[in-house]
């Protein structure tokens, strides 16, 4: 149980590094193009950024399931790389088909990743409305000028 414990700590700390970098590089990216946005263009540039920011999030968390499907694999939790990621992604989105199920000593590692994935997913959620507010103070910003 320490070995699951330790795994699962250490994957939880990298994925949330993973996506602490992702969210930053992507509003760093932002930050540094938002300025080309012009009122007359708004839709598009808002447009833009906000399908930036769903197709890097998708990106991001891409890199998460398949960190797990790789631990999985590491272990030998589970025997090939296609159950592996099916697995981390029905358990990282919480879905949790249960076709495919670990082992009895390794089941409390799959229950982690959902709740890990739950809390990603919430953060993307969160950045995701965050950029959105944004864009439209931006967009009341132009306007009143």
């Amino acid at each position: 149980m320490i070995a699951v414990f330790a795994l699962a700590t250490f994957m939880v700390g990298l994925t949330v590094t993973v996506h602490f970098f992702g969210l930053l590089a992507m509003m760093w990216i932002l930050n540094r193009h938002g300025h080309r946005l012009r009122p007359h263009e708004r839709w598009v540039g808002m447009g833009a950024s906000i399908l930036f920011m769903v197709l890097g999030l998708m990106a991001i968390h891409t890199i998460e399931i398949w960190l797990y499907a790789c631990a999985y694999l590491a272990v030998g939790a589970l025997g090939d790389f296609e159950a592996a990621l099916y697995f981390s992604t029905t358990s990282f989105t919480t879905l949790g088909y249960g076709d495919i199920v670990l082992t009895r000593h390794w089941r409390l590692l799959g229950a982690i990743e959902g709740a890990n994935g739950l809390l990603l997913f919430g953060w993307s959620t969160a950045s995701l409305f965050g950029v959105i507010a944004r864009l439209r103070a931006l967009e009341h910003a132009w306007l009143e000028r």
